[in-house]
């Protein structure tokens, strides 16, 4: 969420042209508290007959008005006999048996039983709920019920093991009793539903994308059924003789953000076996050799966490936004756990997080690592308005998210989501830090982005932290610290930290105020030529102190959020009609320019200036010191029509188009061969600021606000190699190139300047890289292959273009 958009209903103004966007759920249930008890192993299956649990007692029941406590019910008189001969063949035998804290989760212990350990500090009675997969269709399925001990009273951690239960196909749940009403800040239900284990590495539920199935139970007003399941028999991932990761450095890493949805969800995608890959993991990897080709060093997919595609339809066709899919996913209801139904149709979780391992594997061997976006500061249960009663929420609410008791809405709500993490909370943390450790040893990742990560620098109550525990231990931790860790650095409170980000030395940062710099400069707005020249060269007004470099600037001009590059020079205002909700989400301050004229047009000169102002930011982009990232479809011009919150679309409007990969091949070839320009050459992508000796500007107009002209010789650093792109052999940096420093010109006026030429330094001479007013393939000449220019010759610079020479 590049500004909490992503998200409907209701703004927040952010600072810096940055409008938050905001979504209010709707959610609500109520819950109490009762007392322990003992440690009493319970055998709840035996071989004749099986005491299963009713689904009526499996059933949340809706209700907003009654806020007290209730009593523990008498679990006797909630079991009979079961007459479904089924259950016996894999719960007959299970007992339980006592269970330990070494690892919250499932998992075997020392006597091969599965033992199950769960966080509540504040429950006062905890029971596992077994089932199996065979029977998930079943209203009613057989089920054996555990009852858990409170075994870490220090720290709140219930567990039981299970003997004689499978390794693999079972399903499981917690139900979950409290004391204390609403007033509290806690939201039980006293075991009326069977809440996802917030440590379940695997997440049961809806098979197949965007499709209701007897699986999921739905229910309207209520949801669907979401159940834990594991594999413990699984063998290890075989990654391959030869794997290793593709470690890129900062300096040379250019970022692609993409939905793993998107990429492949149209028809036009040209997959292998389109019925079952279109939209997946193996989708990704199928058409992984593009990335590769475009440049790209990491992939920034879009939440692949599970979440609930449909959970704007839970609420019935009156809700405004029924109508929609959550197809961007930020609305976890799992950290732990890759999204099933990215797997192919209906292959399970078990298979699906296989293949997102194959997807990683197929990544790496092309040299582009995977940076997850991962949104840790809230979860899909909302607030207490129609909340999504699955997990958290029920277990714990007070400990996992923020509560302020002086308001009659107690949760929360810097997310703009209905919730806030409590992240700070030590066994929040915990949870947090594990699941990052799980991605990055199980599934093999190489970093994390994490959305509206000012939240996560908050207390338990919503107040700001200098020192966020959270950030400071993942920044300290033994692995994660290895990793390329990215914040968001703002969130819907007005928490906006771009260049304060708490970081240790190793976070980077999306850098919102470089996005609105270049936005205004290229598009030609007066007075941006001192910060567009302070952008350029990594942000240094932000990031240089302590031991911070250029490469913690993550620059982008457009992302997920807001409006794609061509939609930037298309569309004075947005046009989310689409949405459902009048026109009121979305950024109103997009800061573009439609050159001339609203949305499509027919105008060859409106069209031909709309090519030339998305290669100038491009070029700017990719020119720029610091990290760059693209947006998935900008290479070919992917637009949403307008459309700046598209989080519910999943369709043509959203979709990677492949014929118009091909068909916009000019736009394609100019990113790409600029992608690959920078990652060789060494003049770019610098691992340290820019001194005096490093730049020279040719510019006599500081102060003119009404220059738009600027123009700058990079030096090139000598014995320097470049990293030169095995998949492209096409584009292979010759040494003078690589060794030549590079004269950058930028004119964002609206008429022409004639520029007389610096002299190139050393007896050089310039030879032309790029002018953006050139048609296709003159705008790219890779190696410089055009013939010299003297010093002193005028050159005639077209209105709103850029220019690069190199010294030969």
């Amino acid at each position: 969420m590049a500004g909490c958009g992503s998200r409907p209903t209701g703004h927040v103004a952010g600072p810096r042209n940055t409008l938050i966007t905001t979504l209010t759920r709707y959610r609500r249930f109520i819950c109490s508290r009762s007392s322990n008890k003992a440690f009493q192993p319970t055998n709840l299956f035996s071989a004749t007959p099986p005491l299963v649990r009713r689904s009526t007692a499996d059933r949340c029941r809706r209700s907003v008005k009654a806020r007290s406590s209730s009593s523990t019910p008498v679990m006797g008189s909630e079991f009979e006999p079961s007459s479904q001969a089924g259950a016996t063949a894999w719960g007959a035998n299970v007992q339980a048996a006592p269970g330990n804290a070494d690892k919250l989760g499932p998992s075997r212990d020392a006597n091969g039983n599965v033992n199950f350990a769960i966080f509540s500090s504040a429950a006062t009675r905890v029971v596992l709920v077994l089932t199996h997969e065979n029977d998930a269709t079943m209203t009613d399925p057989p089920a054996v019920e555990l009852e858990c001990q409170r075994v870490d009273q220090n720290n709140g951690i219930w567990a039981v093991a299970a003997t004689n239960l499978p390794g693999r196909g079972i399903l499981y749940g917690f139900r979950v009793w409290g004391e204390g009403g609403w007033d509290t800040g806690q939201r039980w239900d006293q075991g009326k539903r069977v809440l996802l284990d917030p440590y379940a590495p695997l997440v049961h539920g809806r098979t197949t994308w965007a499709t209701r199935d007897t699986v999921e139970h739905f229910e309207e007003g209520v949801g669907s059924r979401w159940r834990g399941t594991f594999d413990l028999d699984e063998q290890p991932f075989d990654w391959g003789p030869g794997y290793s990761k593709p470690n890129v450095p900062w300096e040379d890493t250019v970022v692609y953000e993409m939905s793993v949805r998107a990429y492949t969800g149209s028809p036009t995608s040209g997959l292998t076996n389109p019925e079952l890959t279109r939209g997946t993991y193996y989708g990704v990897a199928e058409r992984a050799d593009h990335l590769a080709s475009l440049g790209v060093t990491a992939v920034e997919l879009l939440p692949v966490f599970e979440y609930d595609e449909l959970e704007f339809q839970r609420l019935g066709s009156s809700y405004p936004r029924s109508h929609l899919i959550n197809a961007w996913g930020y609305s976890h209801l799992s950290f732990m756990s890759p999204m099933s139904r990215f797997g192919t149709t209906g292959c399970g979780p078990v298979e699906a997080a296989r293949q997102f391992k194959e997807m990683v594997k197929s990544l790496h061997a092309r040299g582009i690592e995977v940076i997850l976006d991962v949104v840790y500061n809230h979860t899909v249960e909302g607030g207490d308005v129609e909340a999504y009663h699955i997990s958290w929420r029920g277990i714990d609410n007070k400990a996992y998210y923020m509560i302020n008791m002086g308001e009659y809405d107690m949760m929360c709500n810097y997310s703009g989501c209905g919730n806030s993490v409590n992240a700070n909370h030590p066994m929040v943390k915990k949870q947090i830090i594990d699941s990052l450790v799980r991605w990055v040893e199980e599934f093999h990742v190489d970093g994390f982005r994490f959305d509206l990560a000012s939240v996560l620098c908050r207390d338990s109550g919503g107040k700001p932290l200098e020192d966020p525990p959270l950030i400071r231990e993942i920044s300290k931790h033994p692995v994660l610290s290895k990793t390329k860790l990215i914040s968001e650095p703002w969130d819907c409170g007005g928490l906006y930290l771009v260049g304060k980000f708490p970081n240790w030395d190793i976070w980077a940062e999306w850098n919102g105020q470089y996005r609105d710099i270049v936005r205004k400069f290229v598009k030609g707005d007066g007075g941006m030529k001192k910060s567009f020249a302070t952008a350029l060269c990594g942000s240094a007004n932000l990031y240089n102190y302590n031991n911070r470099k250029p490469y913690h600037s993550v620059n982008f001009v457009t992302c997920h959020d807001g409006f794609s590059l061509r939609d930037l020079v298309s569309y004075n205002g947005k046009h989310n009609d689409a949405n459902g909700e009048g026109g009121r989400d979305g950024s109103n301050d997009n800061l573009s320019w439609n050159c001339g004229v609203e949305g499509e047009t027919n105008d060859e000169g409106v069209n031909g200036l709309r090519v030339r102002q998305m290669k100038n930011f491009t070029f700017a982009l990719l020119m720029s010191q610091g990290t760059p990232m693209m947006r998935m479809g900008d290479e070919y011009g992917l637009s949403t029509n307008g459309n700046n919150n598209t989080y519910g679309h999943d369709n043509e409007m959203t979709w990677m188009n492949w014929d118009k990969v091909a068909q916009e091949s000019d736009l394609v070839k100019f990113t790409s061969e600029l992608a690959h320009f920078r990652r060789q050459h060494p003049a770019l992508g610098r691992s340290d600021f820019l001194g005096d000796g490093d730049v020279t500007w040719h510019e006599t107009n500081w102060d003119n606000l009404e220059s738009k002209f600027l123009a700058c010789t990079l030096h090139c650093p000598r014995g320097v190699g470049g990293d030169a792109n095995p998949w492209r052999p096409d584009l292979q940096m010759d040494e003078s190139t690589r060794n030549g420093d590079l004269l950058l010109a930028f004119n964002a006026h609206e008429y022409w300047i004639k520029w007389a030429i610096p002299a190139a330094p050393n007896g050089r001479q310039w030879y032309r890289v790029v002018d953006t007013n050139l048609p296709g393939p003159r705008d790219m000449e890779f190696n410089g292959k055009d013939a010299p220019i003297d010093a002193g010759s005028v050159y005639n610079v077209a209105p709103w273009s850029s220019l690069m020479f190199v010294a030969k």
